[in-house]
């Protein structure tokens, strides 16, 4: 059965670009209240039995918070991400927040930025793969990945996310793949199911699409949740964790109230029409959303 998990990426800077997350979070989003925040988000889901976090250099301060959180929280399982720089200086207007280099020199540096945070690191992905990254032909680049001795996955985005899987599956150094999927963007799940039977985890990201199907969920999705008497969240997150295919499912929860909310995925079963956007579309409107 598939396990829940909690991603950082909306609690370790002050603006991302999930819908709903506004009023989820402290009125005023500096260091100090969004440390609080985070480490709030990280008690609930310990109290909640969640047993993995996933965090990523580019999630702003993210590895600093879950470091201070640690402590006496010896059997969380951690994984973190390399591949896109913060940029933002910790301004939630900035032109330009993250920006992503497959390269050497900055798997070295960020891998070293990530072990001095974080006492010990279960998994390290690359993030974002796509199927034009340099990583592909970079043996110089696989080889100090291998040599660090932790193991490998990677995570996709885009409209050709199958593509980087099964490209990726070549490389034979990846034990694990985190993508998108939820029910309006399902175009990898053939990969990944080839993936999981090729024995890597499967991690499945932005399950509720960046917010959309709770702000504005389907017809579909918000009947079955009234039906349920749970929120729309839970009824997108439990389509996921249904696909005998997933080992677990992020949530990327802004505050200890959405995350309970989303933990009742977990014991609904959901059975929805195809609700699927084309990929292209998907990811266009993906792009449009504003960071806030």
């Amino acid at each position: 059965m598939a396990q829940l998990a909690l991603g950082l990426a909306s609690l370790g800077r002050p603006a991302y670009i999930n819908l709903g997350r506004e009023d989820a979070l402290p009125a005023h989003r500096d260091v100090d209240s969004m440390r609080a925040q985070c480490h709030r988000v990280l008690d609930t889901a310990y109290e909640l039995g969640i047993r993995w976090v996933d965090a990523a250099r580019s999630y702003g301060l993210s590895e600093q918070f879950l470091s201070s959180w640690l402590p006496g929280h010896d059997d969380v399982t951690i994984s973190s991400k390399w591949g896109y720089a913060y940029t933002a200086d910790w301004r939630p207007d900035a032109e330009v927040h993250e920006v992503k280099e497959h390269s050497l020199a900055r798997f070295t540096q960020q891998w070293q930025e990530t072990r001095a945070l974080l006492p010990r690191v279960d998994l390290y992905q690359v993030h974002s793969l796509t199927v034009d990254s340099p990583l592909f032909e970079d043996k110089a680049l696989q080889e100090a990945m291998v040599a660090i001795g932790v193991p490998l996955g990677f995570s996709t985005s885009g409209p050709r996310q199958a593509d980087a899987i099964r490209k990726a599956l070549d490389l034979g150094i990846f034990r694990s793949v985190q993508s998108t999927w939820n029910v309006l963007e399902t175009s990898a799940g053939a990969a990944l199911a080839e993936a999981h039977d090729a024995g890597l985890r499967v991690i499945i990201k932005e399950g509720v699409a960046n917010g959309r199907l709770v702000v504005e969920p389907p017809q579909a999705v918000a009947a079955q949740a009234k039906a349920l008497g749970v929120g729309p969240d839970a009824v997108a997150l439990a389509a996921i964790a249904q696909q005998p295919w997933v080992d677990v499912v992020l949530s990327g929860a802004a505050s200890p109230e959405q995350l309970r909310s989303n933990v009742d995925a977990m014991r609904i079963g959901v059975d929805l029409p195809d609700l699927a956007e084309p990929a292209e579309q998907y990811w266009k409107t993906r792009a449009a959303l504003s960071w806030n």
